[in-house]
């Protein structure tokens, strides 16, 4: 009797400090949004600060409220339907609004899964800035909240049949980061580019963003909270075996924590060197973009891998950046603002592919190159095809009913005026008229370097509407 009272006792007081942890990194992970706010705000015209503030705050106050009606149910009945498990409609539904009794880290578990699909709808932001109607893209986080991520969360962390195969995402580096990569790349193409973003003979103009201090400081926020992220992941620091407690899934804290640190410093190496090699200089959004994409390139991975492979696929998840910038921009020709694409979508999923490189498992001679290669290229490839039909289905639709892009004369105004009524900054005035057009600058707001030349300006009817579109 003794003896299982104080495994009663032992039993509540692990289920406790799990659930202390859960808690603890899923504040954490809430206050990145502070983060991907003030990079972002960073990075656009002044004109249009409160319009991306907004869509912010929206993505998360109407998307975890879709999450709890509808989304964290789908997940489950996704996993279910794909891998073989249960999938009752009515029992997914009940586990999430009326949890068993004694079941109290129901609803601990369920926002922990909350601020993950959070973070995937709030990257789309940043790829469509300055010219996006609010209510576009408040339908499509509606939409990503309600069916597009929890479908992804099915496929794998659900149980379905990514996860029978075997696919590796350890915290969300392609489920995540990629995910919401490659919505926002397909969202940015069907909307098009903003005004003056591109010449008639397909090269481009930068368009520079109006905070640099922003964007750092966003950067930075963002870099805090993936500890949560990552070493947050390890969701159960105690087990009990027996009478005894023991370490559960934080055993592999200490190796988490470590590889994380080691890819989100390589990253912003990488990136700083492919940037001095391309220009000369260092771009200063490139060396925070490139570290941000480090810390992407090993969320995938970060549980099962040596640490030399840290540094090795943050360097290339860095260096990528500027490459896969510079293709999006001068090849494909779309407008990503805050270059969402490099930095979650390709990081994502390099990290994802260079896993059997650098896999403990690899290395310990336990598994094969091979075995563990499929699997990540089936995933990434599910993941991409589905994220990639199914915003280009939403966008595609609210083009065609002339909801999803301001008209040319709200864009020209400034989102904040015509989306909002205000002004980010009144103390400041209106913006000043140039006698020169400004065709690059020291801060790109797509994490590029800029040449810093002036062209005199046209007295021609397209050259008046480029000074009035590039004023901040």
């Amino acid at each position: 009797m003794l003896n299982t009272a104080l495994q009663s006792d032992l039993s509540a007081l692990v289920q406790g400090v799990n659930m202390i942890w859960v808690l603890t990194v899923t504040f954490l992970i809430f206050f990145m949004h502070a983060g991907f706010a003030m990079l972002e705000a960073g990075q656009v015209r002044s004109k249009n600060v409160a319009n991306q503030l907004t869509k912010n705050l929206l993505t998360w106050s109407v998307g975890v409220v879709i999450y709890f009606l509808v989304g964290a149910a789908i997940s489950t009945i996704t996993g279910g339907l794909t891998g073989g498990g249960s999938y009752a409609v009515v029992d997914a539904f009940a586990a999430i609004y009326m949890p068993e009794a004694g079941a109290a880290a129901a609803w601990v578990n369920w926002l922990f899964g909350a601020v993950f699909a959070m973070t995937a709808a709030t990257i789309v932001s940043g790829a469509v800035a300055g010219r996006a109607k609010l209510r576009a893209y408040v339908s499509y986080t509606i939409l990503l909240a309600a069916v597009i991520y929890p479908v992804i969360v099915g496929f794998t962390w659900g149980g379905g049949f990514l996860s029978s195969l075997g696919f590796k995402d350890f915290a969300g580096g392609v489920i995540v980061h990629a995910m919401g990569g490659i919505a926002g790349l397909t969202a940015a193409w069907i909307i098009g580019p903003r005004m003056n973003r591109f010449n008639d003979d397909g090269t481009a103009n930068v368009i520079p963003g109006h905070s640099l201090t922003f964007a750092v400081l966003g950067t930075l926020i963002l870099a805090f909270g993936w500890y949560g992220f990552n070493v947050g992941t390890s969701a159960s620091p105690l087990a009990l075996d027996g009478s005894a407690v023991v370490l559960g899934s934080f055993a592999t804290v200490g190796r988490v924590a470590l590889v994380t640190t080691l890819g989100m410093a390589a990253g912003a190496i990488g990136a700083a060197g492919v940037a001095i090699y391309k220009t000369g200089k260092v771009d200063t959004l490139y060396v925070a973009n490139g570290l941000l994409a480090g810390l992407v390139g090993i969320t995938s991975i970060a549980d099962a891998i040596v640490w030399p492979g840290a540094i090795a696929v943050g360097i290339l998840a860095g260096a990528q950046l500027p490459v896969v910038f510079e293709f999006v921009e001068k090849r494909l020709h779309i407008d990503d603002v805050c270059a969402v694409f490099p930095v979650h979508g390709s990081a994502g999923i390099l990290g994802a592919l260079a896993y059997p490189f650098v896999a403990t498992s690899f290395w310990s001679g336990s598994a094969s190159f091979v075995g563990l290669l499929v699997p990540q290229v089936v995933g990434v490839a599910v993941i991409a095809v589905w994220t990639f039909a199914a915003t280009a289905l939403v966008f595609g639709a609210l083009r065609a009913i002339g909801q999803a892009r301001v008209s040319r004369q709200h864009e020209v105004e400034g989102l904040d005026t015509s989306e909002h009524g205000v002004d980010t900054y009144p103390e400041f005035g209106g913006p000043d008229e140039s006698s020169a057009r400004v065709d690059g600058g020291t801060i790109r707001s797509d994490g590029g370097v800029a040449s810093n030349t002036f062209e005199p300006a046209s007295t021609s009817e397209t050259d008046s509407e480029a000074r009035t579109e590039d004023e901040l």
